[in-house]
């Protein structure tokens, strides 16, 4: 018989977000300060980004739901590396070269999971288990001699934590922040949801212009004037970090109401928390659902942002259906394509035009800056 869950509850982290909010404790940045414009634009700065940040640290991929079963793979091409995500026979995750040992034949095209009980070449029928091992090759006889030990699909390091599947090009990068995000994604019971929908969009912009969205609140009562803004209070929020990822919270519409904090489900309500995963994708909690954006670079002025909804379990009954595909709507297609990834393209073609030398941040805005001191001590 199983035991039943206990409730969840928010980390000290979290609480104490919430406590500063509620005692008034919202944050503000010292003063105005500046950043060149050619952070978002010069190639040359973008190149040293590649090679110093994206080459070396880990980057989230997935959440654990977009392969819920062992023996599942999945094609992700989005970091320009040809990877394919698969869980073994156990259920733990690896990321392999989607690349054959054989000819160098790409192994799985498909963006959606496959059921990989064996992965086969589809030119000379090589086949690999899930875990990367080569089992079967036609025609052994004509390669005498052959260690198929030391042929096993390409590895990349990975790590799965808090309900999401980070990779890494460097052998040697380190995964601790990674898994320091563990317990605050866990009392969410991110590991648990259910992939609603997931969405790739394609942005005219630098992937900084990407994250520096969602490192502010300014703009809420603004540019979301006709989607989200009636649920948040304009201003009110406090950050923190966890390692290299930011942890800010947004006062909701009754985040001054008198609410039992250690209460989930009167939390989630009342604020929403934000992780800027770092480098380049983010994480916004809503009431009841959550969204995973995962940002990957393509050139200095594009950038490919998947979102993935992820929602408490499948909905099992048509209004459940029609609740979740309006959030859908009104986040992936209105808030985030139509506001926040038009503008960041916006500020990228106005900042390409060279008429202006430097962005200029003021305090409700301190978050980004933070977030580029970061990229900068990383290069």
């Amino acid at each position: 018989m199983d035991m039943p869950r206990s409730p969840r509850r928010p980390t000290p982290g979290q609480r104490a977000l919430a406590d500063a909010l509620a005692n008034g404790e919202a944050a503000l940045g010292s003063g105005v300060e500046t950043l060149p414009a050619s952070v978002y634009i010069d190639p040359h700065r973008y190149a040293a980004e590649q090679r110093a940040i994206f080459d070396k640290v880990p980057h989230l991929l997935a959440p654990s739901a977009l392969l819920p079963e062992p023996r599942q793979a999945v094609a992700h091409d989005g970091y320009g590396t040809p990877l394919i995500l698969t869980r073994d026979d156990d259920g733990r995750p690896h990321v392999f070269a989607n690349v054959c040992r054989h000819r160098g034949t790409r192994l799985i095209d498909s963006q959606e999971p496959v059921p990989a009980k064996r992965i086969v070449c589809p030119y000379h029928a090589w086949a690999y288990k899930p875990d990367g091992e080569l089992t079967g090759m036609p025609r052994a006889d004509c390669f005498p001699d052959f260690d198929k030990a030391s042929h096993r699909l390409r590895e990349f390091p990975c790590v799965e934590a808090g309900g999401l599947i980070w990779w890494a090009k460097d052998d040697a990068a380190d995964f601790s922040d990674a898994e320091a995000l563990g317990p605050d994604l866990d009392a969410f019971g991110l590991g648990d949801h259910y992939l609603y929908k997931r969405k790739t969009h394609d942005l005219a912009g630098n992937w900084k212009l990407f994250v520096d969205a969602f490192l502010e609140s300014y703009h809420v009562q603004r540019l979301h004037a006709d989607t989200i803004a009636a649920f948040f209070t304009d201003g009110i929020t406090a950050p923190d970090s966890i390692g290299r990822h930011q942890r800010p919270v947004v006062g909701r519409e009754s985040y001054l109401a008198e609410i039992d904090r250690d209460d989930w489900s009167q939390l989630r309500k009342a604020l929403t928390y934000t992780y800027q995963l770092f480098p380049a994708s983010v994480i916004i909690v809503s009431p009841d659902y959550i969204n995973l954006l995962v940002g990957m670079p393509q050139s200095v002025g594009r950038t490919l942002v998947e979102d993935f909804m992820l929602i408490p379990e499948k909905p099992a009954t048509n209004e459940a259906e029609d609740h979740w595909k309006r959030s859908w709507d009104l986040l992936d297609g209105g808030t985030f394509g139509a506001e926040d990834f038009h503008a960041a393209a916006l500020c990228h073609k106005g900042l390409a035009s060279g008429q202006i030398d430097e962005i200029v941040l003021g305090k409700l805005e301190h978050g980004i800056a933070d977030f580029h001191r970061k990229v900068q001590e990383a290069l």
